[in-house]
This record gives structure tokens, sequence and C-alpha cells, in this order.
């Protein structure tokens, strides 16, 4: 985008900036079990696929840095999202990223003469652990804490006018989010609950507020996984969506936001490389356009140094 670098120099510039800032001894040793470093969103930060965990990316622990960087793609019926990241921890108390998405609307907006357009967003994310520890506090009650903000941009490209004109979305917006992470490692179960102070449309990728509502809402997400191996974690995710263009000049109804959620496998062959499948289900994504729910695959790589 103009007013951000592009993604891929971006990229670049943390891959080599990562190479001098973690040696092998500090990033790929880490003091951290297989997966308690979470995969990486959609939004870059570390979680699951859906929404944002307290646990820090990386196997890094005290006193050491440890980065991250992903590929993720999601196919529904109708459209497509591909998701290129980074991200960089230092001593599992703080995480930044940077995430590119690349929304593809297909065929959807030929009757409108848009055939092919792409809507893309870049996200910037800084998380900061508050407290707890996933992993040594897991015989206790007390949970791992962390406060996160994500700054989004999007280009809507010929949508642009429509969004920011009749919409009343703006093309940028930040959101704050605070989430609490459970490990019990007796029965390898982890629980994740979050809250999200936001006014995105469909993840920002159609603006921020509209017309008819711009404040920002608190959305709960949560997240339920279970170890089935030391190396494969299957579980849920449930992200609650605020649906600020249900009412729009377009109609009551014409860009109903419905919630997000998932089911996914993930597995960590080792401590630098895990791949995460899952099915998904985006509900309907601006109805008056194409009325069917998006349901389909979602696959993911993430490699840790």
């Amino acid at each position: 985008m103009r007013r951000y670098a592009p993604m891929r120099i971006a990229l670049l510039a943390t891959t080599v900036a990562l190479s001098f800032l973690c040696p092998p001894a500090a990033a790929g040793a880490g003091g951290k079990l297989l997966l308690t470093g979470g995969v990486t969103t959609i939004d870059g930060a570390a979680g699951g696929g859906l929404t944002p965990w307290a646990l820090v990316g990386s196997y890094a622990a005290g006193g050491q840095w440890g980065a991250t960087a992903t590929l993720s793609r999601a196919a529904t019926q109708d459209y497509g999202l591909t998701v290129a990241g980074a991200a960089l921890a230092w001593g599992d108390r703080v995480e930044l990223s940077l995430a590119r998405q690349d929304f593809d609307l297909r065929d959807n907006l030929a009757p409108l003469g848009l055939t092919g357009l792409r809507l893309k967003m870049d996200v910037l994310g800084a998380k900061w652990r508050l407290g707890g520890n996933a992993v040594l506090d897991a015989d206790t009650w007390m949970p791992q804490l962390a406060v996160g903000l994500l700054h989004k941009r999007v280009d809507a490209g010929a949508l642009a006018d429509t969004l920011t004109g009749p919409l009343g979305a703006k093309d940028q917006g930040t959101e704050a989010y605070l989430s609490a992470t459970k490990l019990f490692l007796a029965p390898g179960l982890l629980l994740n609950a979050t809250l999200r102070a936001t006014n995105a449309n469909q993840g920002g990728l159609l603006g921020f507020g509209g017309a008819q509502s711009r404040g920002v809402r608190l959305q709960p997400e949560v997240s339920v996984g279970w170890l089935w191996r030391r190396d494969v974690a299957v579980g849920v995710e449930y992200r609650v969506k605020p649906d600020h263009l249900n009412r729009s000049v377009l109609g009551d109804g014409a860009l109903k936001e419905d919630d997000w959620w998932d089911v996914f496998i993930a597995w960590a062959p080792s401590k630098h490389v895990s791949v995460t499948a899952a099915w998904v289900d985006l509900g309907r994504i601006a109805p008056a356009v194409q009325p069917r729910r998006q349901t389909g695959a979602y696959l993911s790589t993430q490699f840790a140094f």
C-alpha cells in the first residue's frame, strides 16, 4: 500500500533483522514446550487461527529473542484469503507482529464491473504479557494474561470510495484486546478467552465503523484446545463480530456480518515448524452480493526461530 512499505519489503527487512537479533543459541532452544507458543492468527498475533491468545509467539524464554514467519490460505465457496506475516518476540514477554491479508472476491462483483477485485490489509500488532505463565502456572488456577493492539489499514481498491463515502466506513482502525490463557498440563487442555474492542467490518477488510454505527464494541472470543499427542493439538474457536454495517444505505441486512468459528488440528514435528489445518465457517459475507454461508478449508504453515 502507498502509505506503508510493501509487505514483501517489510518481511524481507524483518528476516534480515532477525538474522542478527536471533543467534541460533538464543532462538532455537527456548524453554517452552511444543505448541505452547501457539500458531499465528490471520491478524499476525500468536494464538489460534481466528483469535489471539495470551501466549507470546516463538519458543523464546526469558532473556531470549525469538521469531516466527507464517503463510496461510483459506478458501471458501466464493472467496479466498491469503495471509503472510512475521513476528518478533523477546523474553516470553513482548511480541511485535506484521501481517498482510489479501482477500480475493473472485467474480462476485462482476455485475458491478469489478471482476477479480482484491482487498488488501496491513496489520501491525503489539502484545505484552501482563502476568502468569501458561506452563509454570499449569498446576494453579492462574492464567497467563496479555494485552494487545492491532492497527489495521485496508486498501479496498475500486470499492474504497463506496466504503468511505455512502457506507461511512474508515479505511483504518485500531483494535485492543485482553486475553487470558489457561493450560492444564495433566489432561493437555488449553482454554483461552479474549475480549476485543473493535469496530472492524469483516475483520477490517470492509473498513471500520459505518454511517449508522461508528462506536467501538467489546466482542468476546473463545478457544478450546486439547493436546492429543505432545506434537498434535486439536480444538475449536469462536469469534463474535460487531456487525456495524447491518444497517446501511444498501438496506437492512445487505451487509450483515456473522460470527466466525473453526475446528482445527495443529501438528508440530519440531520447534521450528508447525502446520495447522482447519474447517472454517465465516458466515455470510455481504449477503446482498452472495447470500450463502462461506465455509471451507484453512491451511497455515509457521516457521519458528
